[in-house]
């Protein structure tokens, strides 16, 4: 059996596939949904760079080597924790309008990744793959198909829409590491050495005087971004 078949199997345990077993050695000990809780959870405390299989497995109290028969290389366990963190929540899709299903789609979407922050680290051409991010464009293509959407644009709009979430996404996750009070810092010297900076720059240094907290940006642009991809689908 090729490693890709193996992986595969491992993606797709809970929808048909069955887990690769080992030719020989102990049988399974270890559950791979709780070695990707485990490798989940470390990639929300810590990064995605502080994931390794020696991580988990001292966590689990196991050696690195035990866990390869489980998750395979670290390219596969990092596809594996990918797909199980984007787990699709139930929800009632609106019916309303477009821009309101496209909304609630992409909202929570960004919700999933703002929870885990390190998804928005991995480019989107590397896809796990997976059962549950099949779901998510399973989702938003049955979307577009219920207020019929022209075929030849849905390609387009999912790439803009999932690019949109991604991006603010990303921002939010850099917002939230930002030192308020080194920037502030910064700011204030800034402006105490270049006094005529507000004359210089009029408009980019009044911007913040109209939003009520800049870290709910992120959220805002996507929100006006899905509204105005609907406007042009409809319009």
């Amino acid at each position: 059996m090729t490693e890709i078949s193996s992986h595969v199997q491992r993606l797709w345990r809970h929808r048909g596939t069955a887990l690769p077993t080992p030719r020989r050695g102990p049988q399974r000990q270890l559950d791979l949904d709780e070695i990707l809780r485990v490798g989940i959870a470390i990639a929300d405390a810590d990064g995605l760079a502080a994931v390794s299989t020696r991580a988990i497995a001292a966590r689990l109290d196991r050696t690195a080597m035990a866990l390869y028969s489980y998750v395979g290389t670290k390219e596969h366990l990092i596809a594996l924790m990918q797909d199980q963190a984007v787990a699709m929540p139930m929800w009632a899709e609106p019916t309303s309008s477009l821009s309101d299903a496209l909304r609630e789609w992409a909202t929570r979407l960004f919700d999933v990744y703002t929870s885990h922050p390190w998804l928005t680290e991995l480019p989107w051409s590397q896809a796990s793959q997976g059962p549950h991010e099949q779901d998510w464009m399973e989702r938003l293509l049955a979307i577009l198909d219920a207020w019929q959407v022209d075929r030849r644009q849905r390609a387009t709009t999912v790439t803009i829409l999932y690019a949109t979430v991604r991006a603010t996404a990303g921002t939010a996750a850099a917002y939230r590491r930002v030192d308020a009070g080194a920037w502030l810092a910064q700011a204030r010297e800034t402006a105490r050495q270049i006094p005529d900076m507000r004359e210089r720059y009029p408009l980019s240094t009044t911007l913040d005087q109209h939003a009520a907290d800049w870290r709910d940006a992120p959220r805002a642009a996507l929100i006006s971004g899905v509204a105005l991809v609907a406007q042009a689908l409809v319009g």
